[in-house]
């Protein structure tokens, strides 16, 4: 039997191949096909999981982006967040915590970007980066950061407990495309705003981050909060994959239209009343 997209990505980090290609299209036309088709089919869940908010309903998505520098966390934002209404979205970026933020729990500044019913949040970088860069740069005490894994599932099951379906990706890139990828914004000189030295400190530590994402992945990845391992050396296949995870789980929640609460037909006969009868030509 033929897995789903789901399936095919919900796998260890060092199973799954940064130009791997396990599941949907080979190539990148064919990867631009499906990926408009999945837009459509994504704008009307997306709808009907407002609509549903409108009418009272109380679930909202939260996909959350991980990933080393340049992994494509805001590629993934503009061509899979932007195949739907933006009106329907919550977009929440986490940088380095302000004075404030770290005066607070770790996960205060991160509920307050929680998703609000019939929205789609989404993550670009999260909660996850208290056990991946807190790790790597020791910013605090093993034992604060080995902590953190029992309370972020805990914190995710209550979202899941709240309606909140989670979607977490982890785009999986390698050392040798990243390195393309920075080099090409030294290139740019339209992209060099993109470049930051400290991103060649954080690829010196290739080894420790790969370390922290996969425990990080092992220790945090439940039926509530699954997380995805998507290939991302290929810009094309990372797109159309994290679409098609985002299309599944929204298909899987099957959002309705509400019914109205008013006589359609009744409605008709008044509108029609009160409609100017077109001039003659």
């Amino acid at each position: 039997m033929a897995k789903t997209v789901r399936e095919a990505f919900r796998v260890p980090v060092e199973q799954m191949d940064p130009r791997g290609r396990p599941i949907g299209p080979q190539d990148k036309a064919a990867g631009k096909q499906e990926l408009a088709a999945l837009g459509e089919r994504l704008d009307q869940l997306q709808e009907a999981l407002y609509a549903d908010a409108i009418g009272g309903g109380q679930r909202a998505v939260l996909l959350v982006l991980q990933g080393m520098d340049t992994s494509g966390k805001g590629g993934v934002i503009r061509r899979v967040g932007g195949l739907v209404n933006p009106q329907g979205l919550h977009i929440a970026t986490f940088k380095a915590p302000t004075e404030q933020e770290l005066a607070h729990h770790f996960l205060w500044r991160v509920r307050k970007q929680v998703p609000a019913p019939g929205r789609i949040g989404i993550f670009d970088r999260s909660h996850y980066e208290d056990v991946l860069v807190a790790r790597v740069d020791g910013l605090v005490p093993e034992d604060v950061w080995r902590g953190r894994y029992a309370e972020i599932t805990e914190f995710e099951s209550e979202l899941a407990a709240r309606g909140v379906t989670i979607v977490k990706c982890m785009l999986h890139i390698s050392p040798q495309e990243q390195a393309e990828r920075l080099l090409a914004r030294l290139d740019n000189p339209a992209k060099r705003w993109k470049y930051h030295p400290g991103d060649v400190d954080a690829r010196a530590k290739w080894a420790a981050y790969q370390e922290a994402y996969a425990e990080a992945l092992r220790r945090t990845d439940t039926d509530a909060a699954p997380w995805y391992v998507i290939p991302s050396d290929r810009k094309w296949y990372r797109n159309w994959a994290v679409a098609a995870v985002l299309a599944e789980t929204l298909a899987e929640l099957d959002p309705k239209f509400p019914e109205p609460d008013f006589d359609v037909d009744a409605e008709r006969a008044r509108l029609a009343a009160v409609t100017p009868a077109t001039a003659a030509r």
